[in-house]
């Protein structure tokens, strides 16, 4: 690797687009959508997916939505064949879909295509070439454009003369200057224009020019310029309505996504992509991150991705990849919270809403997620776990979600240190059943030195008299009658402990809510306690079907942390 500088690469020249529209523009509707997973991405596969993952990969495809579908090479393999052969014999293909192949400019190769294609209602022929500079002298041994432009042209005629011969099937044409994104543009202009002069699409029947981003040597933003410029030089020919301006962008420069929002704003009308963006190399556009975007900003996507993890074990199982655990919207971690000041803005967030409504007019404002999970299938009980580097706000909202222990706000930081402390001492994540052990241990099973068996109130209170207490507890193991007076129970109990010589606190807050309903209804009741001494709190938890018990034992609990440290 040079250091310094840096000769051996050198940066992709700019578009000449002074009054550039794109940076000013917003999208308001999705654009026309293509998956290409079944030929670009099975292609991309160290094991190409078989016939029957195909067919199944392809039921998942029309599902979702998709309305034009490329199956495939049908000229390059028997498999790819076969593949189309069976959606169209065996009828799987429904009437609004168009299913599309691709095949390059030459003629035993499109002519095989179109016999695979034989009985289809709706296909897009998709013919190719390479154009750029570098292809021509890699490729093509030093070829010049008008070599090219003929291949191009030569194609056409050929995809004219079979398209004629395919009775009851609605034929549509589409041509890629393969490596547009390192043609020069007035190159790709010609040769796109001279496919079109041959073709002769109209604006009721237009074609598909799509530009293909083959390889990413820019920066997204000139891609759009390349797009502007592309549609710009179609309008002033006059062609632009008999053109579906079509993008395919790969990801070398991990840009994929970008450069296909930023080419849409840049005229585009159609993308084409896979799902998690499969495909050579770093990968094509994830179509699904595109499609989640837009629906983020309020628009439709036209897509029903409305069950992620379906979708994904699908994909996963019939592409034998694995999507990434951060990859955007489909991945395992792209909804949970470790960091514990974005677990407290996430529980803040989510409890704000709960409270204002359920209603989906309501907008969507939840900190550090973009989108509601459950709106593609996916539950909250990932959005946050634990690990060292989580808070009190992540612990608590983990006791309430799965445990219903609505721990008061002044008790977060005390149970977020112990688990915090266990999590870094086994340096790993703990799952909300271990927190919840841990929660257990601590607090409620708590009975030493003093545990409570059972209490009685001796004296009820009358015209404003405290009330007698009576309890027997077990204090370092032995057992003991213990009573007090107060204004209630807990206030008594506060009595008898003093008046046994242990108390060495002072009460400070005492909550308490129900768990559960109906006649699986208990009490967790929640009490604040400061150290005489060392002026520390503590807090104390007891959860029993009885609110006074569960008063109490909360109590308990919160003396015996005060006693044990």
């Amino acid at each position: 690797m040079q250091r310094g500088k840096v000769t051996k690469y050198k940066r992709y020249p700019s578009v000449q687009l002074a009054d550039r529209q794109w940076c000013s523009r917003v999208l308001t509707q999705a654009p026309r959508w293509c998956s290409v997973d079944l030929r670009d991405g099975n292609q991309a596969l160290a094991i190409p997916m078989s016939v029957a993952e195909k067919l199944e990969l392809f039921e998942l495809l029309v599902k979702i939505g998709f309305k034009e579908i490329e199956v495939g090479f049908p000229s390059a393999a028997q498999t790819e064949y076969d593949f189309c052969r069976r959606l169209i014999e065996e009828n799987r293909i429904p009437d609004d879909v168009t299913i599309q192949v691709l095949t390059q400019a030459r003629e035993h190769l499109i002519e095989r295509s179109f016999q695979a294609l034989q009985g289809a209602k709706n296909i897009i022929l998709h013919l190719y070439n390479s154009t750029s500079p570098l292809q021509r002298k890699v490729t093509f041994g030093n070829a010049s454009r008008e070599d090219i432009v003929k291949i191009a042209i030569e194609g056409t005629k050929l995809v004219k003369k079979f398209a004629a011969t395919m009775n009851g099937t609605n034929v549509r044409f589409q041509y890629s200057p393969e490596s547009f994104s390192d043609t020069e543009l007035d190159f790709s202009l010609e040769i796109c224009t001279a496919v079109m002069d041959i073709w002769e699409p109209t604006a009721a029947q237009p074609m598909i020019l799509n530009l293909p981003e083959t390889v990413q040597w820019s920066m997204p933003n000139v891609h759009a310029d390349q797009i502007e410029w592309f549609c710009r030089e179609l309008e002033k020919q006059g062609r632009r309505a008999q053109a579906i301006v079509s993008l395919h962008t790969h990801n070398d420069r991990g840009t994929g996504v970008a450069s296909t929002e930023l080419g849409l704003l840049a005229g585009a009308d159609r993308v084409e992509g896979t799902l998690f963006g499969n495909g050579e190399r770093t990968g094509n556009l994830d179509i699904i991150t595109v499609a989640l975007n837009l629906y983020s900003d309020g628009i439709d996507p036209q897509l029903d991705l409305t069950d992620i993890p379906g979708i994904r074990e699908v994909y996963e199982r019939t592409t034998r990849m694995t999507v990434h655990a951060r990859h955007p919207y489909g991945g395992d971690l792209v909804f949970t919270a470790f960091s514990g000041s974005h677990q407290d803005a996430i529980k803040k967030g989510m409890d704000l809403r709960k409270s204002l409504s359920k209603n989906a007019d309501v907008p969507w404002e939840v900190p550090y997620l973009t989108i509601d999970p459950t709106d593609i299938g996916c539950s909250y009980e990932a959005i946050i776990r634990i690990n060292s580097q989580s808070g009190k706000g992540g612990v608590a909202y983990l006791l309430a979600r799965d445990h219903g222990l609505d721990l008061p706000k002044n008790m977060h930081p005390e149970i977020g240190s112990i688990i915090n402390e266990i999590a870094d001492s086994q340096g790993r994540e703990l799952s909300s059943q271990e927190i919840f052990n841990v929660f257990n241990k601590t607090y409620i099973l708590n009975t030493r030195p003093l545990n409570l068996l059972t209490y009685k109130v001796v004296t009820e209170k009358v015209n404003g008299h405290d009330i007698d207490l009576s309890a027997d507890v077990e204090f370092n193991g032995q057992a003991k009658v213990i009573q007090g007076k107060g204004n209630g129970p807990i206030n008594a109990f506060v009595h008898a402990i003093e008046n046994e010589g242990w108390k060495h606190f002072k009460l400070l807050d005492y909550r308490s809510h129900a768990i559960g309903s109906g006649s699986n209804t208990r009490s967790a009741a929640y009490i604040q306690v400061k150290h005489a001494s060392t002026e520390k709190t503590f807090w104390g938890c007891g959860i029993h079907t009885n609110i006074e018990m569960a008063g109490l034992k909360a109590l308990v609990s919160a003396f015996n942390r005060v006693e044990m440290r």
